[in-house]
């Protein structure tokens, strides 16, 4: 089993870095739609206080609840930060969302035993294999 099936199987709480307020940008339509299809969405924002409903926090090391999933929404230069905190915060995936790609990051993360996605969306792998 992939790690794409493994972490749409069994992941989800899945914590959005670089979650847009504005609907008409890639992080908030592939965060509404994992929202519909029954993941619990954590915004990672620090310049806004919520987003789709939910609570937004400034990091990954704000967020009170256990996070399984990472999902990243910044320039591949920021992604080995956030991957550190993914680490600190013991989540169990990394995603970086299609056009971001760290190798450093995607190092660090397996390094660390977590199950990681490079260059990939979520929203398309679960409507994949939902059908549609």
């Amino acid at each position: 089993m992939s790690n794409i099936d493994k972490i749409l199987e069994s992941c989800k709480t899945v914590a959005v870095v670089g979650l847009s307020p504005n609907p008409d940008r890639d992080s908030n339509g592939v965060a509404a739609y994992l929202q519909e299809k029954g993941y619990r969405i954590i915004p990672v924002n620090p310049s806004a206080a919520e987003i789709l409903g939910e609570k937004c926090y400034p990091d990954l090391p704000s967020i009170p609840d256990p996070v399984d999933v990472v999902d990243i929404f910044r320039r591949p230069e920021e992604v080995p930060a956030i991957v550190a905190d993914a680490i600190k915060i013991r989540a169990r995936a990394v995603w970086m969302q299609k056009g971001v790609v760290s190798e450093e990051g995607a190092s660090a993360a397996r390094a660390a035993g977590l199950m990681t996605v490079m260059d990939e969306c979520m929203e398309c792998e679960v409507r994949a294999r939902a059908g549609g």
